[in-house]
């Protein structure tokens, strides 16, 4: 994994010259609006990466955004991966692996979540504190510390 890691970062720096970005954003269903807020400096198809796993969701845009959001450099997964297209848990987790060696310091996960709270209306933002953990854990199997720790730039 670790060198299929290296061969998408390379590929990566080399499309955005380098970019360095400090908080990762997974745009999850009902905030792809989000990407209008982000000032785009690069888009890459998911289909073009090597070794990035494609969304097979409809509505997903299928693309990474490097940009700024109120000044802060951003990496934004426009769609995700999911367990039930079909996808093992260690290719779930590979885009985001990647964010960290890229370099960002903060992640924010984003989903749609249906609520029991009656109060809730359509397009509430809520934290989900807990949840019913029934998928395999991406943290299964040998440890490599090549995964843990970030890249340096060279």
């Amino acid at each position: 994994m670790y060198e299929r890691m290296l061969t998408t970062i390379d590929f990566i720096n080399n499309k955005t010259n380098g970019f360095k970005p400090e908080v990762g954003v997974v745009l999850g269903s009902g905030l792809g609006g989000l990407a209008n807020g982000i000032d785009v400096e690069y888009a890459i198809p998911y289909s073009e990466i090597p070794n990035f796993p494609v969304s097979t969701v409809k509505g997903h845009q299928s693309q990474l955004l490097f940009g700024t959001i109120a000044g802060r450099k951003v990496i934004a997964m426009q769609g995700r991966f999911h367990y039930y297209e079909g996808y093992p848990m260690s290719e779930i987790v590979f885009p985001i692996r990647v964010m960290m060696k890229l370099g960002i310091q903060f992640l924010i996960l984003s989903n749609a979540a249906g609520g029991l709270n009656p109060a809730f209306k359509v397009g509430d933002i809520m934290i989900i504190n807990d949840h019913i953990h029934a998928m395999p854990n991406p943290l299964i199997g040998p440890h490599d510390d090549r995964l843990t720790t970030s890249v340096s730039s060279s």
